[in-house]
């Protein structure tokens, strides 16, 4: 069982340069999937007994490819395919160059990778299932529990995603230029959608569920590295970790959540927050400074940097929203800025624009909402309105820690 688990490790760490070359060399997604998890099953066969390979990756990655091709040639559409792309190889002995294969342009492979599964064709939740199944490892049965979604679901859910870039006959090949830029916003708000379930669950019975934040920060890292002159994608490595290095303050021993201004600062991550603002930097640098996700993780960086609570420069994070609202208009955006206008300017100024965006209409399901507005109400004297917008607030909340908090608070109104 120790080899199996061993085994299974090693393949999480490889598979998504195994599917990345895969799929360039058979241009079929689906096929290459198929192709890595036989090569998994061969491995948990072979090396128990023979031992480990020296380079793992290589063998995985030679023996799937070799499932590949036989695939291929068992149909009549797969030979028109291997012929088209020149793959009549001889699967019976190992080519001269296997032993690197695994390394060469992975790079450009994996970047491809990330660019399919998570292209504006699919709908994005099936981007968020796709990319952490294919980039982050995760089997079917992971990624629903990470979810709180039946596995039917999820699967039926990858299933379509991958029918669906089939049937789009998608060109197997890395953009460049604008055409990359535009394409990279799908997969870098994929990546946030899956850090921000993390960071905050939206249903269930947890506040936080950490294993989400692991992956989206390390299929961040990876984007990073594999776009390294795109200031967006260093920004978002930015936010996240900048956001994640308050993970062990955000819960008490006993689990219950802990906001923002009643953290204590000694437990948030000061490795994390130097890896956020070097990388937040490097987005400034590249001429990034008013990308949306540099502005969200340098409104992160006047959170970290502030040795306090009191500390917190609430007017320049004021500011920080309002730009923004401009490059990317919100509700929540100006939600937000309304909190920031609470603490720098008064409650009064708050409340207004969180009046304003009630009367909109464009947050009716938002508990967020009632629930600033409460804040903001309670600091002006006003406690039976704050009461009604924690009730408000508490009925539109399916996470059950968050729920506890609101009710908590109410409670403690009388």
């Amino acid at each position: 069982m120790d080899a199996h688990r061993t085994i299974e490790a090693i393949f999480r760490i490889e598979s998504p340069k195994l599917i990345a070359r895969l799929s360039r060399l058979v241009q079929d997604v689906s096929l290459a999937e198929e192709a890595a998890q036989d090569a998994l099953l061969a491995a948990l066969t072979a090396w128990p007994t023979s031992g480990i390979p020296e380079r793992p990756g290589a063998w995985l990655m030679g023996t799937a490819k070799h499932r590949a091709i036989d695939a291929l040639r068992r149909s009549v559409r797969g030979r028109e395919k291997l012929e088209a792309l020149g793959l009549a190889l001889e699967v019976g002995r190992a080519t001269p160059d296997l032993d690197a294969a695994i390394d060469e342009e992975v790079g450009d492979d994996l970047l491809r990778l990330v660019l399919i599964a998570c292209h504006p064709v699919l709908a994005p939740e099936a981007r968020v299932a796709l990319t952490l199944r294919l980039l982050g490892g995760l089997s079917t049965a992971e990624i629903a529990r990470s979810y709180l979604a039946p596995e039917p679901t999820i699967a039926q859910r990858i299933v379509r995603a991958k029918r669906a870039l089939a049937e789009a006959q998608l060109r197997f090949e890395v953009p460049r230029g604008a055409e990359l830029s535009a394409r990279l916003g799908s997969v870098l708000e994929v990546i946030y959608l899956i850090f921000n379930e993390g960071y905050s669950a939206s249903a269930g019975e947890d506040w936080m569920r950490p294993e989400l934040l692991e992956d989206a920060l390390r299929l961040g890292r990876v984007l990073s590295g594999l776009v390294p002159r795109e200031p967006e994608a260093h920004a978002l490595v930015a936010l996240m970790e900048l956001q994640a290095s308050r993970a062990r303050a955000r819960l008490s021993v006993h689990g219950e959540p802990i906001l923002l201004l009643d953290q204590d600062r000694s437990r948030w991550d000061r490795v994390l927050i130097r890896h956020g603002l070097a990388a937040l930097a490097t987005a400034q640098a590249l001429g990034g400074v008013r990308g949306p996700y540099a502005l969200e993780a340098a409104i992160a960086a006047c959170h970290a940097r502030a040795p306090t609570a009191a500390d917190t420069d609430w007017r320049t994070i004021a500011a920080l929203y309002f730009a923004l609202g401009e490059v990317r208009p919100s509700p929540v955006v100006e939600l937000n800025r309304a909190v920031a206008l609470g603490m720098a300017e008064g409650p009064a100024v708050g409340l207004e624009l969180v009046d304003a965006l009630q009367e909109s209409g464009a947050l009716g399901d938002y508990p967020l909402l009632p629930s600033v507005r409460a804040d903001l109400l309670l600091k002006l004297g006003r406690r039976e309105e704050a009461k009604v917008e924690l009730t408000r607030a508490i009925a539109l909340t399916d996470n059950a820690r968050t729920r506890a908090l609101l009710e908590q608070r109410r409670q403690s109104l009388g």
